[in-house]
């Protein structure tokens, strides 16, 4: 059942929800850059980092999946704000961190909260939004990684760099505070799935069986192996642009700059381009072009920053451009009873296929004493080969029915 909006209530809904997932996606990816100082701050490996990052994603996984079986029976809006309200403590953990363990932990926290906000936010919107305009409603919130990566990112390297590797998380739950109080007051009640929902007795059969039927599967698998190739390569960006090619650690806020000034504008326009071209169409484009950026990202030769600065903006769109069509494809698998369940789950594999990329990255690396780090290589041709292997799955996915793979393109 899709509730009806007035178009300025809509656009305020969705970027609420770009909001949200702005501070979500700023806390996930601020550790990648924030490496080099973790590193020098605790005295650890880039697999270590790799390893805090992997405690995230294996939470937000582990949350995902029981998430699966009570996201469909409350009030969509009521169990966002609560869930966020648990993120935001999981980022003053974090800023409290007094040793990487503790860290460590935090962020596991983090991931529990974390993992489950997305799949709530992609259920609004097929609560929300008809099937034929999800492409152009996910490019709007796909644009918080745009606004992540030109706004929140390079802000907190540059707190980091200036007022300790903590500073980024104070912020973050400044910035979460703010965005609840909003959510409090734009978000509508959302209740017209709850007179669907199954007895308590059936929530884990009902969660079971969403493993039993064919294109869930195909679309799982899909969402695990598009988000591993990606992570095989994100969290070490900045440790190799500092270990390889002598970048200083406060100079990565310009790298990351650039690329989201770009993304910035371009979410948008693959979410309109997916609706019109077709979902599976688009993604399998956008996912070669970012299997070339894998490859020469993981092979980068020594190039001043204005070389870089100049590549990662084409990384970026790729990166984040691939996952529009995909998530706008993913609100058209399941039944509308289901759609939070089936999100949800699909949210936690892709939070498991982020582990399982972060954790075998980190395996592949080593770092010598001059801090130069060997074997990124190895993980570009991996994330090119999962990747080319996803462009030829989806055409699986969204050919379950011939009316589904109409409203799925």
């Amino acid at each position: 059942m899709t509730t009806l909006l007035t178009p300025a209530r809509e656009r305020n809904v969705l970027w609420l929800l770009a909001l949200t997932q702005f501070t979500v996606i700023m806390d996930y990816m601020v550790m990648m850059p924030l490496a080099p100082q973790l590193m020098r701050a605790f005295s650890i490996s880039p697999a270590a980092v790799s390893g805090a990052v992997s405690a995230y994603a294996w939470c937000a996984g582990l949350s995902g999946l029981l998430a699966a079986t009570y996201i469909d029976r409350f009030d969509r809006k009521r169990l966002l704000l609560t869930v966020f309200l648990l993120f935001t403590l999981s980022n003053l953990a974090c800023a409290l961190a007094p040793d990487f363990a503790t860290l460590v932990w935090s962020r596991a926290f983090a991931g529990l909260t974390g993992g489950v906000l997305g799949a709530i936010g992609q259920a609004i919107i097929g609560d929300l939004i008809p099937a034929q305009r999800r492409g152009a409603a996910m490019g709007i919130v796909m644009t918080s990684f745009s606004m992540a990566a030109v706004a929140g990112v390079p802000t907190g390297i540059m707190l980091a760099a200036h007022f300790g590797w903590a500073s980024p998380f104070y912020l973050l739950v400044l910035l979460s505070l703010l965005v609840w109080l909003a959510g409090w007051s734009v978000l509508p009640t959302l209740r017209g799935h709850l007179g669907q929902k199954a007895p308590l007795s059936e929530v884990l059969p009902n969660l079971l069986s969403l493993f039993r039927v064919p294109r869930h599967l195909r679309a799982f698998l899909l969402s695990v192996l598009n988000m591993m190739a990606g992570m095989l390569i994100i969290p070490f960006i900045s440790p190799m642009l500092v270990g390889n090619l002598g970048i200083e650690p406060a100079q990565i806020t310009y790298v990351y700059l650039a690329g989201g000034c770009v993304t910035l504008f371009t979410a948008r326009l693959i979410g309109v381009w997916s609706d019109r071209a077709g979902k599976p169409q688009v993604y399998r484009y956008v996912a070669l072009f970012s299997a070339l950026c894998f490859l020469f990202m993981t092979h980068m030769p020594q190039l001043p920053l204005l070389a870089v600065m100049a590549f990662f903006p084409f990384f970026m769109l790729s990166v984040s451009g691939r996952n529009i069509p995909l998530q706008a494809l993913m609100t058209t698998i399941p039944e509308p009873a289901n759609r939070g369940a089936f999100l949800s789950v699909n949210s936690a594999l892709q939070q498991l296929g982020s582990g399982m990329g972060a954790l075998l990255g980190g395996l592949t690396l080593q770092t010598d004493s001059a801090g130069h780090i060997a074997g990124y290589g190895i993980n570009g041709w991996l994330a090119a080969g999962i990747t080319v292997l996803t462009v030829t799955w989806v055409g699986q996915v969204s050919g379950a029915s011939p009316a589904r793979a109409r409203s799925a393109a």
